[in-house]
């Protein structure tokens, strides 16, 4: 059953996704990370698609196909933004409640839609914890053995950095892959077909402002500051939620959601999957599509 390109207006983005499954089955969206795009999706999508799931892969602003609306529009990468995008394409789209599966910043967008808009989220997979930022806090270092991960975070601060991912994007990210998913042997032809949407223009604002608005190195985009308000009071997740996290991820390491349970206030469990890493859809899809089938199965 293969995925269609389609595209969808919300208030500031033409967003492209892809959508596989029957219109009427069980809307499932599944949110990519940094720096992927929907292919990371494709061992998890035809099957749920198989499944009779309505399933929804987009392109998150700045990557592939996706563009905004007007050049007047701040390229804001901050989490508001990223979760205010999910829930404008479920309006767009009118679907009224979902599913709703991610990682990484996919992740963060289906952990606020979840927490500020409760009555869309069917159930939640997120994939390394309670991915919700907590910027007040991000200004504290952490332990030594996390903080030298962050390497490319203290990069995208810099002016350095910023020509670097600029000039050098395509290395950089290639990179980031073999670092943060050490147990995963990609080939090129993997890297490449989603390489290329690193090459959407928006890219590298995007991806900056990002990394420095959640070290308060950056402005919040107004459009979002009632957003970021609430982000900020760390709401809990009331809708039912399997946590999946790779025991090889070597950026977020596994005990970082070990202690996240007291952020879900419904049917919350977790599980270190062994061998995954970062990128885990691509390395561990089943249990992506055993935890999707799962979550629809209880809330029936």
């Amino acid at each position: 059953m293969s995925a269609q390109l389609r595209r969808a207006r919300t208030s500031v983005l033409d967003i492209a996704y892809e959508e596989s499954g029957p219109a009427d089955g069980t809307p499932v969206f599944l949110m990519h990370g940094f720096p992927d795009d929907v292919r990371t999706w494709d061992g998890v999508a035809a099957p749920l698609a198989a499944q009779g799931c309505r399933v929804i892969v987009p392109f998150l602003r700045g990557y592939g196909p996706t563009r905004f609306l007007s050049a007047a529009t701040m390229r804001s990468g901050q989490q508001g933004a990223i979760g205010s995008d999910l829930k404008e394409l479920m309006d767009a789209l009118q679907i009224e409640r979902a599913v709703l599966a991610g990682y990484d910043w996919g992740g963060r967008a289906a952990c606020i839609t979840a927490a500020l808009w409760p009555e869309r989220a069917r159930g939640l997979v997120s994939i390394g914890g309670y991915n919700i930022q907590d910027i007040a806090r991000n200004v504290k270092p952490e332990a030594a053995d996390y903080e030298w991960r962050y390497w490319y975070q203290w990069y995208f601060n810099t002016a350095r950095g910023v020509a670097g991912l600029a000039a050098n994007r395509h290395d950089l990210c290639r990179l980031i892959w073999k670092m943060w998913s050490p147990n995963w042997k990609f080939d090129d032809a993997t890297y490449d077909a989603t390489g290329a949407a690193f090459d959407n223009p928006d890219f590298v604002d995007i991806v900056i402002h990002s990394y420095r608005h959640r070290y308060q190195a950056a402005p919040s985009d107004p459009a979002y500051e009632e957003i970021e308000r609430r982000l900020a009071l760390r709401p809990k997740i009331a809708a039912p939620t399997i946590v999946l996290h790779g025991a090889a991820d070597a950026v977020d390491l596994p005990e970082l959601s070990a202690h996240d349970a007291p952020q879900f206030s419904g049917f919350y469990r977790r599980a270190a999957v062994p061998i995954a890493g970062h990128f885990f859809p691509r390395e561990a899809p089943q249990q992506v599509v055993d935890s999707v089938l799962e979550l629809i199965a209880q809330t029936r």
